[in-house]
């Protein structure tokens, strides 16, 4: 993975078609969370810490 912070879209698709739909219905109800509760720093900085 490429080192700055914007990650294309491309990648994002890849990643996500390899989760299956269990995985991905829970890390987008988090996402969803985080965004509700959190600016968006603030969710770049722990998608970097779970890495």
């Amino acid at each position: 993975m490429n080192n700055n912070n914007n990650m294309n879209m491309a990648q994002l698709m890849a990643m996500l078609s390899k989760m299956d739909k269990k995985d991905l219905e829970q890390g987008l109800n988090k996402v969803s969370q985080m965004l509700k509760s959190k600016d968006a720093d603030a969710i770049i900085d722990e998608i970097k810490k779970n890495k």
